[in-house]
């Protein structure tokens, strides 16, 4: 599994609605893209669960990285390029994968937490932690699925977790889920990546 994500901070009065109709006529594209585990297209908007500002920042979870290229490469992310300018795409190994207790339910919020391994810290250690609190928000109530992956350049562990109502029990960034695609969420590998 490998996590993919982008991150379009948009100015503060920026109107949202643009960014909501642009998933409404084009979010579909992905619903059948080979390779795809999930794309939960998410926006923070400024004032809204805690956000300082305006974002789009969709988060991936491929079953194949030929999947991902041909996204990266072959079309897929030339409209994000083509309407917004060429953002950073931010990619993760993936660690961990689990389904909710509430996986057939839509998902309203996502919740990201990101934080750096510190030096000394054995990475191994850092690895498992990580499969750990994968379970954690899996087994909560609304939960529809959680995910961990590293980035092994920064050494920053990153967990995103989904829900079906917008009071999720955990802590970190929390955006709206405006559209998931998820082609393939059945092939993705459960529990550890290793």
């Amino acid at each position: 599994m490998h996590a993919l994500q982008y991150e379009l901070t948009l100015p503060a009065d920026h109107d949202m609605r643009i960014v909501r109709d642009r998933v409404a006529r084009r979010g579909h594209l992905l619903d059948a893209w080979p390779g795809l585990g999930v794309k939960a297209y998410l926006v923070r908007e400024r004032g809204v669960h805690g956000s300082p500002v305006n974002r789009y920042a969709p988060f991936y979870l491929w079953n194949t990285v030929e999947g991902m290229n041909a996204f990266l490469w072959g079309g897929g992310f030339q409209g994000i390029a083509d309407d917004f300018g060429r953002p950073p795409a931010r990619q993760w190994t993936g660690l961990a994968y689990e389904e909710g207790v509430a996986a057939d339910a839509p998902a309203v919020v996502a919740v990201r937490h990101r934080r750096p391994v510190p030096d000394g810290v054995p990475v191994g250690e850092v690895a498992e932690e990580a499969v750990r609190l994968c379970g954690r928000p899996a087994a909560a109530d609304g939960a529809v699925l959680a995910a961990a992956a590293v980035d092994t350049a920064r050494w920053e562990p990153v967990h995103v977790s989904l829900w079906r109502h917008d009071t999720p029990e955990t802590h970190g960034e929390v955006f709206q889920v405006l559209h998931l695609s998820a082609p393939e969420r059945d092939r993705l590998p459960r529990g550890r990546q290793w």
